[in-house]
């Protein structure tokens, strides 16, 4: 068998036969975070021949990520390889037949548009809302359509959200849910199996998308608990939030910037401050926190030591992260840690 062999399975699938298969060469992909999800979803986006995939992350490899994200080594966790470029050397091992573009940046207001620039479809692979959201704001604003996915624990969630109609993620969330208020992979914990079943089910319907156009979970979301093996389908009704501030008023809040004042480097200090602007509370980050690592807490704030950082919270949800003057670094620390 012969290179040409490469694709003959998924070919012989009725669904996408040889007419698919070129519109799957054809299609360009933005991989949005290469963590749990990400670096699932790009090897079965390599191997299944998408033509272009773009891979967007802010952090570098570090050994906590090697239980389950998959494209990644033990050198790359010792020489904390760059996400993006590590997973994009690993794919340009398992494909070299399709364009990779590693893209080593933290995704906001300033350049979310650029990095959707030329893609077709994006997959959501990031680790908090404030992102996600930011996501969505640019995906209706350039009419694009994204797979949503999250994991935590055992339990995960898919969605497709087509952008051009409704309902848009933010009738699902409409505002920022209160920081702690939602677990995290590193308050919580998470399975490996979760997230690649996520990461698989995203990929489906981006394929799915990609072949013929529609998408099963289009205005649904798809919920799974692989402990307990339940499974949950929900339609979003289109008057779930028949005054959304996005696709009804038209508002792009996030990508205005309205909800994303900028960190800080704080000179001579080693450290960031992340802005707030939303009260948290104290006591129950302190408790989420107990099992992680050392933690200080007073009325004002809680600290959390996780050698060789520091976290600092106030009440305001403003944090200084020690040990990094990285804004990239420091923004990933809280979303881990905080939620947010």
């Amino acid at each position: 068998m012969t290179r040409s062999t490469r694709y003959a399975r998924q070919i012989q699938f009725a669904p996408i036969a040889a007419d698919g298969q070129a519109r799957i060469a054809a299609a360009r992909v933005l991989v949005l975070g290469v963590g749990a999800l990400g670096t699932v979803a790009a090897e079965l986006l390599a191997r299944a021949g998408v033509g272009f995939l773009r891979l967007v992350d802010r952090d570098t490899v570090e050994w906590s990520n090697l239980q389950r994200q998959s494209l990644f080594e033990e050198s790359d966790a010792e020489l904390q390889i760059a996400k993006a470029a590590a997973a994009a050397a690993r794919l340009t091992r398992i494909n070299s037949e399709i364009e990779i573009e590693a893209e080593v940046c933290d995704v906001d207001p300033g350049n979310i548009l650029r990095l959707m620039a030329g893609i077709d479809l994006v997959i959501d692979a990031t680790d908090n809302f404030p992102t996600r959201l930011l996501l969505n704001d640019a995906a209706v604003k350039l009419g694009k359509p994204w797979v949503h996915g999250g994991c935590v624990g055992a339990q995960g969630q898919v969605g497709f959200f087509r952008s051009v109609d409704r309902p848009c993620f933010r009738c699902v969330v409409p505002d920022l849910p209160e920081a702690g208020s939602v677990a995290t992979c590193d308050t919580a914990g998470v399975l490996n199996a979760a997230t690649h079943t996520i990461a698989s089910l995203q990929v489906g319907q981006a394929i799915q998308w990609i072949v013929s156009g529609n998408a099963s979970l289009q205005g649904k979301l798809q919920s799974i608990d692989l402990w307990t093996s339940r499974t949950l389908q929900i339609e979003i009704r289109k008057s779930a939030q028949a005054n959304c501030p996005l696709c009804q008023q038209r508002s792009f809040d996030f990508l205005n910037g309205d909800f994303a004042a900028q960190p800080i480097v704080l000179c001579g200090r080693n450290a960031v401050q992340i802005p707030g602007g939303r009260a948290v509370s104290i006591d129950r980050i302190a408790a989420q926190w107990q099992e992680i690592g050392d933690v200080q807490q007073n009325r004002f704030l809680v600290r959390l030591s996780v050698a060789p950082f520091e976290i600092t919270l106030f009440a305001d949800g403003r944090a200084i992260v020690a040990g990094t003057e990285e804004v990239a670094k420091a923004r990933s620390l809280y979303a881990q840690y905080v939620g947010q």
